[in-house]
């Protein structure tokens, strides 16, 4: 661990990433915590951070081939208790966006874990031992367990994720680089719970669903520009800069309890900068023009709203103290 004489300063390293880019999974536990007072607390959340690579190797050694993996990250309130200063550049509480009846609220958490794996056991188990180390200091605020639904597709039938960049473009996307060079290799997630109404989602005609996501249904092939409202999901979350994309990394997952009538989306984005993924809730939202918002939101309402920052695994190695 870090040294103990006060805040340590990281100084402009290039960190190694963690997960943040690693293959799209079978399944997965979206887990976010609220973080208790006091310094017990936060010595267990210290202690935590350079232990979580060999927690990782642990248990995923059993089955190496399903690709077990971890991102740690924090929130804005739980970095200042746990690192102080200097914090990264952009890390604030997530930005709500209210328009009408549609509101993108803003919900606690201190601390997330997003856990991969091709086999759910993996991910379980790991979640039960970081939640071992963290017993007493964690307080449990969302536990979503996501899974692959069919081609991966959503509860709702289309295919999700099918713009994610991949390799050197996917890196240049999430992790933030020269512009901010004490949390180079770090990234900023932002994860929303949504439930959606299958039942009114399902009693539209296919071709209104497509012309609402923006693609076709079967084939997953984007809708022509001439036949693709302004309002569809696929127009006001793409982001153009100065004639560019601003590509994000979405790592989406399907749960839901049929018993319930519960049936949702979790969304997951990696950032580079969270004002892509800010100006992309507030198109849909508000809108762009305001008042043309996403008619997604129609049928899917979010009931989560958190922002983090994923440091690199060097920082985590060695955290300040």
């Amino acid at each position: 661990m870090g040294s103990t004489d006060g805040n340590r300063d990281p100084g402009p390293t290039q960190g190694r990433p963690q997960a943040v880019a690693a293959p799209i999974s079978r399944s997965a536990i979206f887990l976010t915590l609220g973080l208790r007072e006091g310094t017990e607390a936060r010595e267990a959340v210290l202690r935590l951070c350079p232990d979580l690579s060999g927690l990782v190797r642990a248990v995923g050694f059993r089955e190496p081939e399903d690709g077990l993996s971890c991102v740690m990250g924090f929130g804005s309130e739980a970095w200042d208790r746990l690192f102080g200063p200097p914090r990264p550049a952009e890390l604030h509480a997530f930005r709500e966006f209210r328009a009408e009846g549609r509101h993108a609220l803003a919900t606690p958490g201190d601390l997330f874990f997003h856990l991969r794996s091709n086999r759910p056991d993996l991910a379980f188990e790991l979640a039960t031992q970081l939640m071992e180390r963290l017993k007493g200091s964690g307080v449990p605020l969302d536990e979503v367990h996501g899974f692959r639904y069919f081609d991966q597709r959503d509860l709702l039938g289309f295919v999700d994720g099918t713009e994610n960049p991949e390799g050197q473009e996917a890196a240049d996307a999430v992790l933030v680089g020269p512009e901010d060079p004490r949390f180079a290799g770090g990234s900023y997630v932002l994860v929303q719970r949504y439930e959606h109404d299958l039942a009114a989602w399902n009693a539209l005609p296919t071709e209104d669903q497509e012309r609402i996501i923006g693609r076709t249904k079967w084939t997953d092939v984007e809708l022509a520009d001439a036949a693709k409202p302004s309002f569809a999901h696929t127009a006001l979350t793409q982001i153009v800069e100065d004639g560019e994309e601003i590509k994000v990394l979405r790592d989406n997952m399907p749960f839901g309890e049929p018993s319930r009538g519960v049936f949702g989306t979790y969304f997951l984005g990696y950032s580079r900068s969270p004002r892509t993924l800010e100006r992309m809730l507030e198109r849909m939202f508000v809108g762009d023009p305001p008042g043309n918002y996403d008619r997604l939101l129609d049928y899917s309402r979010p009931r989560t709203g958190n922002l983090f920052f994923a440091p690199s695994a060097s920082f985590l190695e060695d955290p300040p103290t």
